[in-house]
């Protein structure tokens, strides 16, 4: 590509219009010569300071923020908000060729866009899905490393999807993500939120930067569907200035799930947007899953859509890897895996379970190393106000000590007399907890859910699925 097709829409310069064989902004990254550099400002690496080290390394230009005294500098005002227009032109801006779907929220969003893929699978529809458990670019499926991707990996893959034909791609949309820009240069035919509870302040610092990082999406998009159920989707909905609907389980919105009927194998109820009225049957049990089944109704009908036909499809999509998913163990207990790992996030799974079974609830939980702190006792609270016995252990505890994780998780207890244990060692723990159970007993495991690793100290990640450490468990019966 040439270079002032790669800037066209960010910057000018008067430098010769080389050939740019490609771009980054990681310093890591191996390259062939003639590739351009973004120097980008992070919270402990400026990029600005390895500038001269990549012209060593055959970097054809560099992209900064201001003179760095380089023959081959371009300055621009902003390199984070550069870098993916950048890639997007790089890679001949195929989210243009794409009508895209973004789904932002503290919980739901995998639910949400995995079932809207399945959706489109079966209505014929070549479309990709971007998200936590797995990217797909039509039935391919392709490890991810994050839920939005970097810039370059993102545009790369929007790329795919188009070279493959897809006409949609339906993406869940961090608020990492949109906070650093990582989506600019991108337009959304609907934006959707689902709901906004404590999370990811280690990053945001208060509820407020959480709530406007979400917000960015609204900017980003045609359309949204707002869970007005959630107070922080009645505030977007008052304050974004683009067309948009609401939906509610409590029938207060543009988009309703009346007469709701729970089961533990899933739900009814009776789908209504003031025009038409239709029964929906969902494989995922719970309240959330109402709300999370009627988003993706919305969705579809926003996107013009037959909404009957999408109210009667959605009865046929199977259930979520790590959501409420059972995992097989051929006893008279059931052990039930969960990527619950907020405490509003565990009430909704526990109190879903609890509500569909007369068997003893237990919940094995932990918390996550080097994230928001204040969460670990909320997490007690919430598990202690459903299940009958707690066991606490680690989740990820990167570079902290897991004992003084678990102690901080305990402060939530003190003053309730919930019987608990502590296994530190999450593998410990589940062998303790499949060796013990007794018929009707209810498992859940949470905190996990799709993920198949564990990460260590020293940020050392090691192999670790719940699926198998349950077989395991069970083989040594």
């Amino acid at each position: 590509m040439k270079l002032y097709d790669l800037l066209q829409g960010v910057a000018e310069t008067a430098l010769e219009n080389i050939e740019i064989t490609d771009i980054t902004s990681d310093t890591r990254k191996e390259l062939s010569a003639g590739f351009a550099f973004v120097c980008i400002k992070g919270n402990t690496f400026d990029g600005h300071n390895s500038a001269k080290q990549m012209c060593e390394r055959g970097a054809a230009v560099i992209i900064c923020e201001h003179d760095l005294g380089l023959d081959n500098q371009v300055i621009v005002e902003d390199t984070r908000s550069a870098f993916p227009k950048l890639c997007a032109n790089f890679f001949d801006n195929p989210q243009r060729k794409l009508k895209l779907i973004g789904v932002t929220g503290t919980n739901g969003k995998t639910t949400i866009t995995t079932v809207t893929k399945r959706l489109f699978d079966k209505l014929g529809i070549k479309a990709g899905l971007i998200g936590t458990v797995s990217n797909e670019i039509n039935d391919t499926v392709i490890h991810t490393e994050r839920t939005t991707p970097e810039p370059y990996d993102l545009f790369e893959l929007f790329a795919k999807m188009a070279e493959a034909g897809c006409e949609y791609c339906v993406m869940e949309v961090s608020s990492q993500g949109l906070e650093q820009r990582r989506l600019e240069g991108c337009e959304f035919e609907v934006g959707a939120f689902t709901n906004l509870t404590q999370d990811h302040l280690d990053v945001h610092g208060t509820m407020e930067n959480y709530y406007n990082a979400k917000k960015i999406l609204f900017s980003q998009s045609k359309r949204a569907i707002i869970n007005i159920d959630d107070e922080y989707g009645r505030r977007y909905y008052d304050e974004i200035d683009i067309p948009r609907s609401t939906l509610s389980v409590k029938g207060a919105g543009d988009f309703n799930a009346e007469n709701i009927r729970l089961t533990a194998h899933g739900l009814e109820y009776d789908f209504n947007d003031g025009k038409v009225k239709l029964p929906v049957k969902f494989r995922m049990p719970g309240m959330f899953n109402a709300s999370n089944s009627l988003t993706v109704i919305a969705i579809f009908e926003a996107l013009g859509f037959d909404v009957s036909k999408i109210a009667r499809m959605i009865g046929d999509i199977e259930g979520v890897r790590g959501r409420v998913e059972v995992i097989p163990t051929g006893r008279d207990f059931t052990v039930i895996c969960d990527y619950a790992h907020t405490p509003d996030a565990l009430v909704n799974v526990l109190s879903t379970i609890k509500e569909c079974s007369d068997g003893t609830l237990k919940c094995l939980f932990g918390c996550g190393g080097n994230r928001d702190a204040k969460k670990r006792p909320l997490m007690a609270k919430a598990a202690a106000e459903y299940a009958d016995f707690l066991i606490v252990t680690s989740d990820n505890p990167r570079n902290e000590d897991p004992e003084l994780i678990i102690k901080d998780i305990l402060v939530g207890l003190e003053g309730t007399d919930k019987p608990y244990i502590t296994i530190t060692d999450r593998r410990e723990a589940i062998h303790w907890a499949v060796k013990n159970a007794k018929s009707g007993d209810i498992i859940v495991l949470a905190g996990k859910g799709h993920e198949d690793y564990q990460i260590l100290a020293g940020m050392k990640k090691i192999h670790f699925d719940e699926r198998e450490v349950v077989a395991e468990a069970l083989a040594e019966l």
